[in-house]
């Protein structure tokens, strides 16, 4: 049985993170259509509705992308999604590290020249050089 998925898939595009990312919201709005049941929207469809026949389009398009043969056209769709959301992920990979560091190093920012600056916690009080500007000040690390 899997040799046979195996050889199914063997020339088709498969996942990538565009799919992963259609996933999340179709998994979103297949929970928001079963907690808008009885919102009524324009005096004849229920929101619920919507957001159902959404979901199940998102799935059916993520699933043509994904058994598709034309892998050129399925990955210019990838990088084209990965150009436009380089901005959000680079902010929320940069808020993760930061979170990271803080549990073993103060972050401080140099008067003279703005750098940041990493200092190991539990030093006490300390006497900071920018490797940048080359000024000196005192910090509790």
């Amino acid at each position: 049985m899997r040799d046979k998925l195996n050889q199914f898939m063997q020339g088709r595009y498969g996942n990538d993170d565009l799919n992963r990312f259609l996933m999340k919201i179709i998994l979103a709005a297949f929970v928001l259509s079963l907690f808008t049941g009885r919102i009524v929207f324009g005096g004849v469809v229920s929101l619920s509705r919507i957001f159902y026949w959404i979901a199940l389009a998102l799935l059916i398009y993520c699933y043509i992308r994904m058994f598709s043969r034309n892998i050129y056209k399925r990955s210019e769709e990838n990088r084209w999604f990965l150009n436009k959301t380089s901005n959000m992920r680079g902010f929320w990979s940069n808020r993760k590290y930061n979170a990271q560091q803080m549990k073993n190093y103060h972050i401080y920012k140099c008067p003279g020249c703005g750098q940041k600056i990493r200092i190991p916690r539990g030093k006490g009080k300390i006497e900071v050089r920018c490797p940048k500007c080359r000024t000196t000040f005192i910090k509790r690390s």
